[in-house]
């Protein structure tokens, strides 16, 4: 996560937007403590689920919603 964080040039407020886009909430302070240094007291793993909902966020963020599959496209003539 800190890779893509550093590669896509996301501040924690883009990053914290990305996650509400799946209706995932998080703190700057939960960030920042995934974001410390591993021998730092503060330090935090990233979990499994916060990477999760940021990956299927960042799809969202970058390419759009998904559209609703219900709809059928219009055929063209």
């Amino acid at each position: 996560m800190k890779k893509l964080r550093v590669a896509l040039q996301l501040r924690d407020d883009d990053i914290i937007e990305i996650l509400k886009l799946v209706n995932f909430r998080t703190t700057k302070t939960e960030l920042s403590a995934i974001f410390r240094a591993d021998d730092h007291p503060n330090f935090m793993p990233c979990k499994d689920q916060l990477l999760r909902n940021f990956l299927n966020g960042l799809v969202i963020y970058k390419r759009g919603p998904m559209p609703d599959k219900r709809e059928k496209p219009a055929q063209e003539h």
